[in-house]
């Protein structure tokens, strides 16, 4: 079995992107892409040249056999991806916008994904990997892919493994706010490395302050909070050190899906490297801005060499 970098695990789904500005009821022509916030991930460290890997169900349908042959030709390994022929591959529809927020509708009820169950689990395979990338979305997905979560989540932190934590809340998923926020935090006690957003740290703490909603998880014993900012960068705070890293300039923001799982791909991929955390949270900031300059979720995700030139290229600092 190959030695993983990264493991992360979630749904993914075919994702159909409108060719043409407009409410989505009315474009008539879509580009298929690939959509899921923990594929976006792998498929960021796999372009930085990492070992990543991708846990789930997908259908027996055209759908699951697109995200298995787009997996596969990132580099991402499918090992652990079943194929489930009783339940569908979920998709989603997403319009186009000249800038900020795309309109995004989701058929994802009673998916594949959606029946993980903790039988599903192959501690061999999540035992190959040095790190686990998780996200609140599968706890949100069902009760049995919930039990799926919790058990990839406390089988990495038996066995000694790091993991990183982003909240990726999901409202619409949840049954009340209460429970969305009670799930979350449980299982962003436990890892290491934990990602919010700045809406998502309040919403999750009770805090508009990003020290405060860092201190917040500290305190339940979290190695390392970094809290994103949007344009403005992100702040990190450990039990030693804290900085906000300033965002890199972005001349237009064409969409921006998939920045904050740019952002993890940069913090995770210069963690394993031995970057310090301010660099590590630069190249997050880098790879965000990236993203949010193209129109699929991953598009933006650079190369390492590409990486390498945009950072020579854009100097940032510690404010």
């Amino acid at each position: 079995m190959q030695q993983l970098d990264v493991i992360t695990f979630g749904e993914a789904m075919a994702m159909f992107m409108a060719n043409y500005p407009g409410s989505l009821h009315e474009v008539g022509q879509f580009t298929r892409e690939l959509a899921g916030a923990e594929t976006n991930v792998a498929i960021g460290l796999a372009r930085l040249g990492l070992h990543s890997g991708w846990a789930s169900k997908v259908g027996n349908d055209a759908f699951g056999k697109f995200v298995i042959e787009r997996l596969k030709n990132e580099n991402v390994d499918i090992d652990h991806v079943l194929i489930d022929k009783n339940y569908p591959t979920g998709f989603q529809l997403k319009s186009m916008v000249l800038e900020g927020d795309p309109e995004v509708q989701y058929f994802r009820k009673g998916s594949a994904a959606s029946h993980l169950t903790s039988d599903d689990l192959n501690e061999d395979y999540f035992q190959s990997a040095r790190h686990l990338h998780m996200t609140g979305i599968p706890l949100a997905l069902s009760d049995s892919a919930r039990a799926f979560a919790r058990h990839a989540l406390s089988f990495m932190k038996m066995n000694g493994k790091k993991v990183s934590f982003d909240p990726n809340l999901r409202p619409t998923l949840w049954a009340s706010q209460e429970e969305m926020v009670r799930e979350i935090n449980a299982a962003a006690f436990l890892a290491d490395y934990v990602f919010p957003g700045i809406t998502e740290g309040e919403i999750l703490t009770g805090s508009k302050e990003p020290r405060e909603i860092a201190s917040f998880y500290l305190e339940k014993g979290v190695e390392l909070v970094v809290i994103k900012l949007g344009a403005e960068g992100a702040f990190y705070k450990t039990a030693t050190e804290e900085g906000t890293v300033r965002g890199f300039h972005v001349e237009k923001v064409v969409d921006t899906v998939g920045a904050g799982d740019g952002f993890a791909v940069g913090v995770i991929s210069g963690l394993l490297e031995g970057l310090t955390v301010q660099e590590a949270v630069s190249k997050g900031n880098a790879i965000g801005s990236l993203a949010v300059q193209s129109p699929g979720d991953n598009d933006g995700y650079p190369t390492k060499t590409e990486l390498e030139k945009y950072l020579k290229n854009n100097l940032q600092g510690v404010i």
